[in-house]
Order: structure tokens, then sequence, then C-alpha cells
């Protein structure tokens, strides 16, 4: 039986983010402690491969589009197999960044052609297709921190053989993935192969597409507001008497509910509009996040985090696919790359702009200015489509 090219890419994606996300969660900044890492050490190491996704994003996207999706994502598994290999020659802070630095390049490229190629191959279903691809890579990122928690505890007693074990066990998800990549068929050449200058064209109209950058916008926004609570959620709950168990349930949960919730908001989106979903989104995730700062004890923070997990699937699952929607096939990869850069500067402010707050005000508002934050995207996105949605004057 042959198994179709989109269950081939889901299950390609479900473990290239499974390698991705063990080696860096939890082990990374354990690695990098017992490699003589103070704390801003952790955090330059651990901010360094979240820096190539902002540089790499839209040049992946805009070479597929030029060489094809396909070899871009073999590009991509090709650092996926190969970077977790290298970290068991490290030795030192400056070579594991550098190692960081390379592996940076395999989600930056995979996550946008990925994407692209999902809207290549689908239409009228297409928020729906995006949502269970992206629900298959929350599967492996969900899979990954207790595949990894489970080898650090079982080696606890030899924590280099530990860090060694993690690191063999993400490179060979990443050799499956490449693998399973390579099945993947190469799709059909168009009739017309455009010169670099049709590409970098339609890069132009993407980018110049206000559209497009608002709603990345936006996106970014809310995964300004995600770093914030993965950040700074355990910090303020266990000062707040909760203990670490209590934590991974907070996590786990908002995993658990994008990764259920996901397929159905893209669903609700094809067939009921991607505007009103995202501005519902941001609005409530507002509230969302300001109201972690009212609350201390544990059955509140589980809703809060369970119901803020639901806001981010409803204005994911739409925003890639309004955007799939406003450009032309020829230059999906281009969209999906300039999502994903914008995406990742957002998500990487998140704990840096947040922690200012958090030291001068505390945790709480940390939440508070992380809210601030999807208003202020939830009113500009608000004008736009009301812009665009104005009939012209007679």
């Amino acid at each position: 039986m042959r198994t179709s090219p989109f269950i081939l890419l889901c299950a390609t994606g479900l473990f290239a983010i499974f390698s991705s996300t063990i080696s860096k969660s939890p082990v990374l900044p354990l690695f990098a402690s017992h490699l003589g890492a103070d704390p801003s050490g952790i955090g330059f190491v651990a901010s360094v491969s979240a820096f190539t996704g902002i540089v790499a994003s839209i040049p992946a996207g805009l070479l597929s589009d030029r060489l094809g999706r396909k070899r871009m994502l073999i590009f991509s598994l090709f650092v996926f197999s190969t970077a977790p290999f290298l970290y068991l020659f490290v030795g030192n802070i400056w070579q594991l960044a550098a190692v960081r630095f390379y592996h940076g390049f395999a989600t930056a490229i995979f996550i946008p052609v990925a994407m692209a190629l999902v809207a290549d191959l689908f239409h009228t279903e297409r928020g729906e297709k995006m949502g269970w691809f992206s629900t298959s890579t929350l599967l492996g990122r969900f899979m990954s921190p207790m595949a990894g928690g489970v080898i650090i505890g079982m080696l606890v007693l030899n924590p280099s053989l530990s860090y060694k074990a993690v690191y063999l066990t993400c490179g060979v998800a990443g050799i499956i993935a490449l693998l399973l990549a390579l099945k993947l068929p190469t799709p059909e050449k168009a009739t017309e192969n455009p010169s670099w200058i049709g590409t970098f064209s339609a890069f132009k109209s993407v980018v110049s597409d206000r559209g497009i950058v608002i709603i990345s916008g936006v996106e970014a926004a809310m995964l300004f507001a995600y770093g914030t609570f993965e950040t700074f959620l355990p910090l303020y709950s266990m000062k707040s008497g909760l203990s670490a168990y209590h934590v991974g349930i907070f996590l786990s949960s908002q995993v658990i509910t994008l990764a259920l919730t996901k397929p159905v908001m893209g669903r609700f989106s094809d067939r009921h509009g991607r505007m009103p979903q995202i501005l519902a989104g941001t609005v409530f995730g507002a509230l969302c996040m300001g109201s972690f700062s009212l609350f201390r004890s544990f059955l509140p923070l589980l809703a809060l985090s369970i119901a803020f997990g639901l806001c981010l699937s409803v204005v994911t699952s739409a925003t890639s696919a309004f955007i799939a929607d406003s450009s032309r096939k020829e230059s999906h990869g281009s969209a999906m790359g300039i999502l994903g850069s914008i995406m990742d500067v957002g998500h990487t402010a998140g704990p840096l702009v947040s922690g200012i707050i958090a030291a001068y005000f505390g945790y709480g508002k940390s939440f508070v200015g992380a809210a601030a934050v999807l208003i202020l995207a939830a009113v500009v996105y608000g004008i736009y489509a009301l812009r665009i949605r104005r009939p012209a004057a007679p």
C-alpha cells in the first residue's frame, strides 16, 4: 500500500521536530552548565539557534521557490541527521554555540518549506491540513522532553554518558526523518521555470503585501506571549508555592491542547473565514495572558494555560493558511519564510523584553506586558481588516 505524500510529510515532521526538541529540552541547559557555563552563557547558547531561524527562514523559503521544496527539505534533514553527532565532540561553551548555530538551520529551513509544500498540495482544505501537519510536529515536541528526561534520569550517575546518549537518540531520529523525506515524490516541474529575476520579483511582491506582513506580526505577537509564558510561568508558579510537577502539567496541557485542536481550528477557518478567527483569538489571548497575574493557585493557572493554548491554536491555525491564500503558488516558500522569520523575532523578543519587565516590576507584570503586545497587535490587525472590508465609495 502506497503512503500518501502528506502522511509521509507529517511523519517526517514528527521525527524532525522530536530530534530538534530533544537536543535542547531538557538537556541543553544541563549540558551547558556541565561545560562550565554561567546563567548568561546558558541563555546565550539557548538563543543561538533562534537567531539562526531569524536570518535563515526567508532565504530558505526563497530558495525553495527557485530550487524546489524537496531539495530544501532534504538539505534541512541532512542538517537534522548530522548536527546531533557533533555534540559528541563538544568540549567548551563556544563549540556548543557553534554546533547550535549549525543545528538551527535545520528547523529554520524545514518548517517554512514544509508549510509551503502543504500550501502547494491543498487549497480548499488548506487550514485543516496545515493544522494536521502542526499537530504531527507538536507530538514530536511533546514526546522529546520526556524521552530526554528518562535517558538523563537512567544515567544520572554518569552525566557525560547521559548527554551523549541523548544526542545519539537525537541523531537517530534525524536519520529516520531524512529517510522518510527521501521517499517523498518530487513535485512536477512547472511548465515555466522562472528565472532568478522572476523569483526575486515574486519575493518582492510578497514582502510588499501589507496583509502578509501584518498577519506575520500578529503571529509574532502570539509567539512573544508564548515565549513569556514558557519562560516566566514556571518561575511565577514556583514563587507562588507550586511545585515543578505542577509546572510540568501547565506546559504539557498547553501542548496537548494545541495538538488536539489545531486541525479543528484549521478546518473552521477553511469554512468560516480566517480574519474573524485571527482577531478573536488574539483578543482572547490577551485576556488570558493578563489574567495570569491575577491568580497563584493551581486550578486557575491550569485553566488559563489550557485557554491560552486554545487561543494559540485559533490564531496560528488561520495565520499560515491566510498567508498561503494571499500569495501565489510560486511564492509560497517566500511567504512562509517571512512568517517564520518574523515569528522567530517575536519568540526571541518575548523572554528578553518580559525579563526586563519582570526584573523591575515582578513576574506578574511580565504577563501584563505580553497582554499589552497582543492588544496592540489586535488593534493594528482590526484596523487593517476594517479597511479591506470597507466597500469602495460610489
